[in-house]
């Protein structure tokens, strides 16, 4: 039998001994259906990718149990059977080519191989193993839900039908990566995204040509417009009632099989401001701390810069009092202000990076018994000025209150190319860094929308709308960049 299947393309017992073949966790069992003698088919799984009892339960019980299926003699008949009740598992697929069988064999399923006819039927008996929901640790829920995603696809998936109950929430799903074949399911609301959006991801993800989809970064390297630039282009939540608001918002969701992270595109700049808890609170409030992110990012941008453009070339915009402390306190620091601040942004990050890498209690203890001793002692020996290690750690702070972790990193790399324009020319460098920054911004789009959307929308409201959170009575309608022929959120109309 094996001679004759050696080079078939069905599926087929030696065919997927073959195929499996130096793979210890394949398993292959033959039993006799109906324990009557005479046909022999073959029962396939891989040990720990299925579970072991609905194996036993929903397949191998009812396909050996006397007088189900034995008194058919016809091979063609026996699968038909199978296929339409006489094994309990929830879901079949009738395959007929070997490569689709050993795709549904490490994706989960248990396959019943019918060497005669070349064909196998496929049950999906997948582990339940995996890690349970749990809360965010990363973006954490005051008033919100207290789920979070994890690295189960259909764990995921269903923790967004939760919250949006409605046949108008679609899923698609395609597989990327040659080896790792990995499940990527994309998610709308169909009426309020874009069509046009959703069939541009589509054809993106199906045209990612890699050996496997792993990490964050080799999904959004390749769907996103501009991969060179720092800034982030594709929203990303680990909260399921966030992904859901979004998708409300007229974005198209991808959620990746082992990542415990949910996409979601188009991402403009004022969108990784926000979070889910804006629009928990009172309008005021939330208005007032989005207020606050943006006059941070700010800081955290120009604030080293502008000390070095003003302490080098323009003392003269300091006041007396200021200006006179300044001098007395770098009086013995043989740095100049450039080289003070780059000094200790370069000491900030590899404090910062050093308080990630090692374990928890290790790492807490590391930063801040870095950060005394590296401050103190560094002002102490007059390498650096107090004031430098103020505007740094300002900077710093102000970096912390980002949302997003993407944009934070970009606005960090920003900083010291900042720093080396005001050290150059001054002020007069960093309003062109600065000049430089917005065009380049402003020439970026996410899956057609604009990225400083809605800040450069025409009719001028958008920057007020990016700036602060209006009452969700007023808000009444979804934005025009983003949504599709469904723009009303609520009510019969309103302004925009």
């Amino acid at each position: 039998m094996c001679a004759e299947n050696y080079n078939s393309k069905r599926p087929g017992s030696c065919a997927l001994k073959r195929v499996f073949a130096g793979c210890g966790d394949f398993q292959m069992r033959a039993v006799l259906p109906g324990l009557l003698p005479g046909r022999e088919i073959f029962v396939c799984w891989l040990d720990g990718v299925v579970d072991g009892t609905s194996v036993t339960e929903d397949i191998l019980r009812p396909v050996t149990e006397r007088g189900r299926t034995g008194f058919f003699l016809s091979a063609a008949r026996l699968i038909d059977i199978i296929e339409r009740g006489a094994v309990y598992s929830y879901t079949v697929q009738r395959r007929s080519t070997l490569q689709a069988a050993a795709e549904d064999i490490v994706n989960g399923c248990c396959a019943v191989v019918f060497d005669g006819p070349g064909e196998a039927l496929t049950f999906e008996v997948r582990t339940k193993t995996g890690r349970a929901v749990s809360e965010p640790t990363v973006e954490k829920s005051i008033k919100g839900a207290k789920d979070a995603f994890v690295e189960t696809l259909r764990t995921n998936t269903s923790l967004v039908r939760r919250k949006l109950k409605s046949p108008q929430l679609k899923l698609s799903q395609v597989q990327v990566g040659r080896e790792s074949g990995t499940a990527v399911a994309v998610m709308y609301v169909e009426g309020i995204a874009r069509d046009s959006t959703v069939r541009e991801l589509l054809r993106r993800l199906e045209a990612i040509d890699t050996d496997a989809l792993l990490s964050a970064g080799d999904l959004e390297e390749y769907i996103s417009d501009s991969p060179n630039t720092p800034f982030p282009q594709l929203l990303h939540t680990e909260r399921a009632d966030a992904f859901a608001m979004q998708l409300l918002n007229g974005r198209v969701g991808v959620i990746v099989d082992g990542l415990p992270l949910g996409f979601l595109a188009p991402g403009c700049l004022p969108a990784f401001m926000r979070v889910p808890e804006d629009s928990s609170g009172h309008f005021a409030v939330a208005s007032m701390l989005l207020f606050l992110r943006w006059v941070a990012l700010g800081l955290s941008l120009l604030l080293p810069a502008a000390f070095v453009a003003v302490s080098m070339y323009h003392q003269e915009m300091l006041p007396t009092k200021l200006l006179l402390s300044m001098t007395a306190a770098k009086q013995y620091v043989p740095l100049s202000s450039a080289a003070e601040v780059l000094a200790m942004l370069l000491s900030f990050e590899l404090l910062q990076e050093a308080g990630l890498r090692l374990p928890d209690p290790v790492g807490q203890t590391a930063s801040i018994i870095g950060a005394l001793i590296v401050g103190q002692s560094a002002v102490e020996a007059r390498i650096v000025s107090p004031i430098a290690v103020i505007i740094v750690a300002l900077a710093g702070i102000s970096g912390y209150t980002m949302p997003s972790h993407d944009l934070a990193s970009a606005i960090r790399l920003l900083r010291f190319l900042f720093v080396l324009a005001a050290a150059a020319l001054g002020l007069f460098g960093l309003m062109a860094a600065l000049a430089l920054l917005i065009w380049h911004l402003a020439s970026l789009e996410s899956f057609g929308a604009p990225y400083l959307s809605p800040l450069t929308d025409a009719d001028g409201r958008g920057a007020l709308r990016a700036l602060l959170r209006r009452p969700n009575r007023c808000n009444r309608l979804r934005s025009p960049v983003i949504a599709g022929e469904n723009r009303r959120r609520r009510g019969n109309g309103g302004e925009k």
